[in-house]
């Protein structure tokens, strides 16, 4: 049995960014559902780390990564300046691969960049980014634009089921279901 972990970032009480009336655990419980009804819908087996708008503590969230085939942990970025853009995905060098075909899937529908030189794929070291509990679980960090940037919020509320599916296939070429 493949096993496909959908979680999203900032459980427990932890908003997450925020723009507006709209929060990051907000955009991410959001999305963890509609990619974990796709997926399920597919007839692959999906842990999540809640329903609905509930989503667990990252030390939850992490136990769900052992067994899986592929964890993958819902985020947004955010920066000061409102023209930041695109997506990336933070992981293990062995989920590079992986990592490209995520960050194109949501470029392709959003028509927004894939951030860096690497298709999108960062390291877990790289940056502002260390030390993630997520990644050094064998998960990825995908986030996915940019939510102070509201332009690409705008795109995204527009266009996330169709997000969400094109991950969903992704995730499901990828595990083989």
């Amino acid at each position: 049995m493949t096993v496909v972990t959908i979680t999203a970032g900032h459980g427990g009480g932890d908003s997450g960014a925020v723009n507006g009336q709209i929060t990051e655990a907000q955009i991410a419980t959001d999305m963890r559902n509609m990619i974990a009804f796709y997926l399920e819908r597919d007839g692959l087996v999906v842990r999540t780390d809640g329903e609905g708008s509930k989503n667990q503590a990252l030390k939850e969230a992490i136990k769900l990564i052992r067994g899986s085939k592929l964890a993958v942990e819902i985020h947004t970025n955010s920066f000061y300046l409102p023209t930041a853009q695109g997506v990336e995905a933070l992981a293990q060098p062995k989920d590079e691969s992986i990592c490209r075909k995520l960050c194109k899937a949501v470029a392709d529908v959003m028509g927004i960049p894939i951030r860096g030189n690497r298709g999108g794929y960062k390291a877990e070291g790289s940056g502002q980014h260390s030390r993630l509990g997520y990644v050094r679980n064998g998960g990825i960090i995908l986030e996915l634009f940019f939510i102070s940037n509201p332009k690409e919020l705008a795109i995204y509320h527009s266009k996330k089921w169709l997000v969400a599916r094109e991950l969903a296939k992704v995730i499901k070429n990828y595990v083989g279901g």
